[in-house]
């Protein structure tokens, strides 16, 4: 393997290609903006060539705090590296760090399995019919954790921004992720018009009703609808209700803002006469 490490203008390294992991200008990074200040970089970045110039594998926060700083060099490990290869050394490096969003360990993992994958290599190992502990994967999770990860890569971006949030559960999450991509976005609306999001138990429901085929508009708000413990005070209209007085293809959080438009234009004109 032809490796060495060199002294390379940061105007030369690139962050990874579709890089999974959010480098945040957060706690962490001022800690280790203060350490580099001090000590300067004691671990090298890792790199590969990429024509003239050179794409990070490993070392994203370091590069990063190198720039605040105004470091013109770093030093680096290049190492010559097929994409697939890349992409696991890119994952394995920064999987293990704290406080990961799901959506950060989501798509970490889905690279990594579709690596691994055209590398010929096995993901999954099977148990008695089962899919047990993915060691090729996840070194602390179960494939079946890894699996359910994976499924968060299709939920539609609001949603999913929900879950990095914590506003919508992991498990709930999962399930969500097997309604289509227009049902999702039909739920997002209704979220937002019913200021709520989904149970377990409601998940459920809505995923077995799309995988019937039966999902509508109206089911969604059936049972979102529904009473939960800590939910706001609501004032509550029946999507059906409302749509004989909206163009065709309204959206119920654009219902909602033509109402809240019409009530603010008219309120004095109606309740001081």
């Amino acid at each position: 393997m032809n490796e060495q490490v060199r002294n390379i203008p940061i105007a030369q390294l690139h962050p990874f290609r579709n890089h999974p992991f959010q480098v945040k200008d957060d706690e962490a990074i001022v800690a280790l903006c203060d350490s580099i200040r001090e000590y300067g970089i004691l671990s090298p970045l890792l790199a590969r060539p990429a024509g003239e110039e050179y794409e990070v594998v490993s070392g994203h926060r370091r590069r990063l705090v190198a720039m605040k700083l105004g470091l013109r060099e770093l030093p680096v490990l290049v190492r010559d590296m097929a994409d697939d290869e890349a992409v696991i050394l890119m994952v394995d490096s920064n999987i293990q760090r704290e406080n990961l969003l799901p959506s950060e360990k989501a798509f970490a993992y889905k690279m990594k399995l579709e690596a691994m994958k055209h590398q010929g290599k096995p993901a999954f190992r099977q148990v008695v019919g089962k899919l047990e502990s993915a060691d090729h994967i996840s070194k602390s999770e179960s494939g079946r954790t890894v699996q359910r990860y994976i499924r968060l890569t299709y939920l539609v971006k609001p949603i999913l921004d929900l879950v990095d949030q914590g506003r919508i559960a992991f498990s709930p999450a999962v399930e969500l992720s097997f309604l289509t991509g227009q049902e999702q976005a039909e739920l997002w609306d209704i979220m937002q018009f019913e200021d709520r999001t989904p149970s377990l138990s409601q998940a459920v429901r809505l995923k077995k009703l799309s995988q019937k085929g039966e999902l509508t508009l109206e089911r969604i708000y059936e049972i979102m609808s529904e009473e939960k413990a800590n939910q706001k005070e609501r004032v509550r209209i029946e999507v059906s209700r409302l749509r004989r007085y909206f163009p065709k293809g309204y959206t119920a959080s654009q219902m909602e803002e033509t109402i809240l438009q019409l009530l603010e234009a008219n309120c004095k004109k109606w309740f001081l006469n």
